[in-house]
């Protein structure tokens, strides 16, 4: 019997907005905010030492992995600290990260896909990452929030998948899953029992070995017509 899914999960970076370029804008505004306010900070950790920082930091907390907010906290706690400067100064210069951060750029299809996608069915945001969707815009667009972050796992595990899944109140097979990564997205996405689309905007071959999604698109737009246009037309499991 072949079914539509009865509730959609969506990832959020590089599947509704370039991920990298607003991580660049926000770095420069936390930047800008360690040359106003901690100048010895910003001396001792431009940009590129401050990205590097990071890194090592999520590499001393690999029980951090789902926590890109924290991650960040103690990079900045540790770079005033090293710097001499106050380490209250933190949570504001965090702020100016953050805020910069979920001033997001949609790709041009992307918002009005959500927003036909939303209309016909309930959708849940299901991201590793640490957007606020009211500050963007779309809170209003979800059902449902699934965050690494909240929920202590991360894509691929299994759990956050499950999480996805109560949230919506469907069944795995019931939901499918959108996202742009092979491994994040779909792998886990069908390890859950969940059906997958591929949001291939890049137009890159599908890495070999990985299982294939269920359906594959260049935008998200394209999935939009698609389930528009096949009332019945995924197979369910």
């Amino acid at each position: 019997m072949e079914t539509l899914p009865r509730a959609l999960s969506l990832d959020l970076d590089d599947t509704l907005w370039p991920i990298w370029p607003l991580i660049e804008r926000a770095e420069l505004a936390l930047d800008a905010f360690l040359r106003e306010r901690c100048p010895r900070t910003a001396q001792r950790f431009p940009i590129h030492r401050m990205r590097r920082l990071r890194e090592q930091v999520a590499a001393e907390h690999p029980h951090l992995v789902h926590d890109f907010t924290e991650q960040r906290m103690i990079s900045l706690r540790r770079a005033l600290a090293e710097s001499g400067d106050d380490v209250a100064h933190a949570d504001a210069a965090f702020e100016a990260f953050y805020a910069s951060r979920n001033d997001v750029v949609f790709y041009p299809d992307a918002l009005p896909a959500l927003e036909r996608l939303a209309a016909r069915w309930p959708v849940a945001a299901l991201t590793n990452g640490n957007a606020d969707l009211d500050r963007i815009g779309i809170g209003a667009h979800f059902r449902a929030f699934v965050s690494a972050r909240d929920q202590g796992h991360a894509k691929p595990e299994l759990p956050i998948f499950m999480a996805t899944c109560e949230r919506l109140g469907v069944e795995p097979h019931e939901v499918l899953h959108v996202g742009d990564d092979p491994l994040l997205d779909v792998v886990g996405a069908r390890r859950a029992g969940m059906r997958s689309c591929w949001i291939n905007r890049k137009k890159v071959s599908w890495p070999m070995g990985l299982p294939r999604p269920d359906l594959e698109f260049a935008t998200l737009s394209g999935l939009a017509d698609w389930l528009e246009s096949h009332p019945a037309a995924l197979e369910s499991r």
